[in-house]
């Protein structure tokens, strides 16, 4: 059953990206050797002309976040066969479409953000409130991975699950409650501070030497081994709260540096454990299913249980899979920085609907690899699910190291930690991005509110960098992961609709088809209304949480004003009374 889950998950991709992709390009207009804002403009900063293999990496490390593994993770309590369903076909006919034709739209305009894009088409009121929605959003997202980064470079496990004994010395081991536990995520900790020291000499040797991508592979992954190698030599095992506040500061300087200093580069290394990490997923599931017999520990369907514990299938299993089917987080990545470095738009096609169907991939492995690769259903729901003391991010790195082991006799300790380090790469390269691109959005918000007349400090690169990054931080410490990761989920996919519906918008006033992109955005916008309702009433409000419980009120109120603005304007080009010159 897992290999012919793959195997129908992997033809379903390939026709996706080999005819429904191309299909869309043609409906959309997509002229394969156009002139990008790359190459045209060109600034040394933001917009670099990159090796498309260069341009992949640093998107589909910025896009892939930790959501595709803990949102799947999370969610196999309704069981095995939803989040398959809903990660294969969400993928394909509406994630994919979303990040193709945000790329698609920014590129043609000259590289702007999905937020310009919209001044350009609903006018300055549906880009306030756009931007305004933005800003919260990307503040969840901050939040989010802030809190997981710091789970997963504390993480610690049983020395027994990793099949050591109690005088091995591989790993630092602390005691708990008379249990003996290896710290893993000290190792991680230390792979992550040597890509980031080495990601200069990257970036410096990539778009300064000019060193062709095959080399800067070669030379990528073997900082990755060194850091790996020298990681379980000098671990560095910290408290939570350090590492929030390291990475706090971390991601305030990078914010401001040129791209091809520290953002591109440590992507570009980065995203080489995580091909890794895809690569020995695959291998393992087929190893393990075609000689060790792979079968599934975990129900295929369990609503009755899983609606006690995450609430109703719809809209929670749509909402709590975000990344890997759908989300609105991408469209800033696709329109805030891949936009700027694409050099031709053939690479559109290549990057949006392609990194998101590797996504997805991601996304069916990791519901393989943890529905068949922890022991039983109650040892899963003790990690994942077990109040106050919840770690999908550990129940992932333990079911990585399970199935390399039954299928590559890696021993589990070592396939453990490099699921560890393959989430905190994902981490890592989507905070660096993600504050950048709330420092761009703060920017823009400045320019609208002065008119282009912007007082000290708000006229600052530093000040755009730190006032995310504390709220940021105090989001973060005042709430737990699995608190975050509905509303967080929410307002990305909510997002994501927001953006189709703009989208849809320039394809209309183009004389372009919408149904490809205003289909998946009534389908969203409906689950995430209703996501946004049923946590106000049934957990924001009844537990008196009531700085998740305004922000939601802000989504939602943000949210309905945006997709009323739509409507008026679609009614006003339909109707004759808004010019289709308004489009640039």
């Amino acid at each position: 059953m897992p290999l012919f889950l793959l195997f129908f998950a992997f033809i379903i991709y390939f026709w996706g990206y080999k005819f429904y992709s191309k299909h869309l390009a043609q409906k959309f207009g997509l002229i394969e050797n156009n002139p990008t804002p790359a190459i045209e403009i060109n600034d040394g900063i933001d917009y670099v002309p990159t090796q498309t293999p260069v341009v992949f990496a640093h998107h589909f490390a910025s896009i892939a976040g930790t959501m595709p593994i803990i949102g799947p993770t999370i969610a196999l309590v309704y069981g095995y066969i939803p989040a398959w369903l809903w990660l294969v076909f969400g993928a394909v006919f509406l994630g994919s479409v979303h990040d193709f034709i945000v790329l698609f739209v920014s590129i043609r305009e000259k590289g702007k953000s999905i937020a310009q894009i919209i001044n350009n088409t609903l006018g300055k009121l549906g880009y306030g409130l756009f931007l305004g929605f933005t800003l919260v959003m990307l503040l969840l997202v901050n939040s989010l991975f802030l809190n997981a980064a710091a789970a997963a470079l504390t993480s610690k496990t049983p020395l027994a699950i990793l099949d050591l004994s109690e005088n091995q010395t591989l790993l630092r081991t602390v005691q708990e409650k008379d249990v003996v536990k290896g710290v893993i995520g000290g190792i991680a900790s230390t792979s992550v501070i040597v890509i980031t020291l080495c990601a200069p000499m990257i970036g410096y040797l990539l778009y300064k030497r000019k060193m062709h991508w095959f080399y800067g592979t070669l030379l990528s992954l073997f900082i990755c081994i060194a850091s790996v190698v020298f990681g379980f030599r000098h671990p560095i095992s910290l408290k939570p709260i350090y590492w929030q506040i390291i990475l706090s500061v971390y991601t305030l300087f990078a914010a401001g540096l040129a791209v091809w200093l520290v953002l591109q580069p440590r992507d570009f290394i980065n995203v080489h454990i995580l091909y890794i990490g895809i690569l020995l997923l695959g291998v393992g599931t087929l190893v393990s299913g075609i000689f060790k017999g792979l079968s599934f520990n975990i129900p295929a369907l369990n609503l009755s249980e899983g609606t006690k514990i995450l609430g109703w299938i719809w809209p929670n299993l749509f909402i709590v899979i975000a990344c890997g089917a759908i989300s609105g987080f991408h469209c800033l990545i696709a329109s805030g920085t891949t936009s700027k470095q694409i050099k031709t738009e053939k690479a559109a096609r290549q990057i949006g609907y392609g990194a998101m169907i590797l996504e997805s991939i991601l996304g069916v492995l990791v519901v393989i690899a943890v529905a068949t690769s922890l022991k039983d259903f109650a040892y899963y729901k003790q990690i994942v699910h077990s109040p106050g003391n919840s770690n999908p991010i550990l129940a992932f790195s333990l079911a990585v190291g399970g199935i390399l082991n039954n299928s590559l006799t890696i021993p589990k300790v070592y396939g453990t930690i490099f699921g560890i380090i393959m989430v905190e790469g994902f981490i890592a390269t989507t905070l660096d991005t993600s504050i950048r691109l709330n420092r761009y959005l703060f920017e823009e918000l400045w320019n609208i509110l002065f008119k282009g007349n912007v007082p000290f400090p708000l006229n600052k690169i530093v000040f755009n960098s730190a006032l995310p990054v504390i709220l940021m931080f105090f989001v973060a410490y005042f709430n737990a992961l699995v608190a975050l990761v509905k509303i967080f989920g929410t307002a990305n996919q909510l997002l994501g609709s927001l953006a189709l519906i703009a989208v849809s918008a320039w394809l209309f006033l183009k004389k372009r088809p919408t149904i490809y992109t205003i289909l998946p955005a009534i389908f969203i916008s409906l689950t995430t209304m209703a996501s946004l309702i049923y946590l106000q009433f049934t957990n924001f409000i009844p537990k008196r949480n009531y700085q998740l419980a305004v922000i939601d009120l802000l989504l939602f109120v943000l949210a309905v004003g945006v997709i009323l603005i739509t409507v008026r304007f679609i009614i006003g080009v339909a109707k004759g009374k808004i010019s289709t010159k308004t489009a640039s």
